[in-house]
């Protein structure tokens, strides 16, 4: 990826899309592409192997899974819409909480808190992009209290021999996109989410192992800190 020198370029869009920020915004920083094409999709399936015949877990069971996610720690792998591969750490506290940290060429950062999503340029010293949490579809799972049974929030619920998925979407703003939900059973453990943004473009990201109940400073997602380190 080509090094930027202003905020309008192709890695906004992509950090964007993890989160799940509008593409009619995002898509309007993006004008010019030369990206690395990576073909993982078989991969990220081989990775969530799990026991075989998985029966489909309840909306309530994956209710109070993630309900009972205080924070999380992992290593993580994001897949973008053209084919083009990320990967990083991802932070997160519920509620509202969450850091991504982009290995590089990438090295970019996106926080939420603050009911804020922020989009930090890795190669440039300027302020960063930054829109209201709730837009994004990652706001359904970051909620203080999820409630997958809550009418019109679940648009798909099924499952195959190693998982079951749920797609969710705000039932109040179905135009700002879907999550889909991937977990394993026996544990239950989240795997991965795919976000298809208002223009039904797809961004999947794919969790490593998760390090759960660790102690999160808040300073590690706040947009005031982060930029004040910055001189931003």
């Amino acid at each position: 990826m080509p090094a930027m020198a202003t905020p309008h370029g192709p890695a906004r869009n992509r950090e964007a899309c993890a989160t799940g920020i509008p593409a009619a915004r995002a898509l309007a920083y993006m004008r010019v592409m030369n990206r690395r094409t990576v073909l993982l999709a078989p991969f990220a399936l081989a990775a969530l192997a799990a026991p075989a015949l998985a029966e489909k877990l309840s909306l309530k069971t994956l209710s109070g899974y993630l309900n009972g996610l205080t924070t999380v720690e992992a290593e993580f792998t994001q897949v973008n819409a053209d084919g083009s591969v990320s990967t990083g750490r991802i932070f997160i506290k519920r509620p509202g909480r969450v850091r991504f940290e982009y290995n590089p060429p990438d090295k970019a950062l996106v926080l939420a808190g603050g009911q804020q999503v922020a989009i930090f340029d890795g190669k440039s010293n300027v302020p960063p992009e930054q829109y209201p949490l709730k837009r994004t579809p990652l706001n359904l799972i970051l909620a203080a209290n999820v409630n997958l049974g809550k009418a019109k929030m679940v648009v798909g619920h099924k499952a195959d021999a190693t998982t079951t998925r749920v797609t969710a979407q705000d039932p109040e703003n179905p135009e700002y996109g879907t999550i889909e939900l991937v977990f394993s059973a026996d544990p239950v453990e989240l795997r991965q989410w795919v976000i298809t943004d208002d223009l039904g473009q797809q961004t999947t990201v794919i969790l490593g192992e998760m390090k759960k109940g660790g102690k999160l400073g808040e300073r590690l997602f706040s947009i005031t800190a982060e930029k004040d380190k910055r001189g931003l």
